[in-house]
């Protein structure tokens, strides 16, 4: 049998594709502090966070996002500064995970750099930068050259104003565990 002539064969090689999670915040009796939720493209939750004030005597406030089910991943506390330290879970157990520093606050632009606990030293660069336009809803997290996810608001073709309580959240293929990244964009808007 001659293949030298024949057509080539089909190699099937899988490619990561981004993933999509569609934002929206809750505003009702029962979610008082607007919830915020992440849904797949089938409208199940994925995501949540709930916002509590801290019961210390500073003006922190915290943000536990949580799985579909309700358990804490990471805790995100926040000292008004620009400062945010998250933690793993409820943020009891203070296992520190990353650190994140805002770098630049203007009225149309917000840049954040994000440190890894492994990368916490006072000279060290940043792991991850996330710049952006919250009012827009806008804003996309690099490491180094690279896009690791992006938000943009959801337009629709008859649409005159733009709703801002629902956005997209697209998560690129890579090693950035999808946790991380929500709390990363969590962050981003309530900065």
């Amino acid at each position: 049998m001659d293949f030298s002539n024949s057509d080539p064969i089909p190699i099937s090689i899988p490619i990561p594709i981004p993933i999509d999670l569609f934002v929206s915040k809750k505003h009702d009796k029962t979610h008082k502090d607007g919830d915020s939720y992440f849904l797949d493209s089938d409208g199940k939750i994925i995501y949540k966070v709930n916002r509590r004030s801290s019961n210390d005597s500073s003006s922190s406030t915290k943000r536990v996002l949580r799985d579909a089910e309700g358990t804490p991943l990471i805790s995100i506390h926040n000292d008004h500064k620009g400062c945010w330290q998250c933690y793993k879970g409820d943020g009891e157990s203070k296992d520190f995970l990353f650190r994140v520093l805002r770098t630049k606050n203007t009225l149309t632009r917000t840049e954040l750099e994000v440190f890894l606990v492994a990368e916490n030293l006072p000279d060290s660069s940043p792991d991850l930068k996330v710049k952006g336009f919250p009012f827009q809803r806008a804003c996309t997290i690099y490491k180094d050259n690279d896009i690791v996810a992006q938000t943009s608001l959801m337009y629709k073709l008859d649409q005159i104003f733009v709703k801002r309580g629902k956005f997209r959240l697209t998560i690129y293929p890579g090693s950035v565990d999808h946790a991380f990244v929500v709390a990363l964009i969590v962050i981003f808007l309530h900065g």
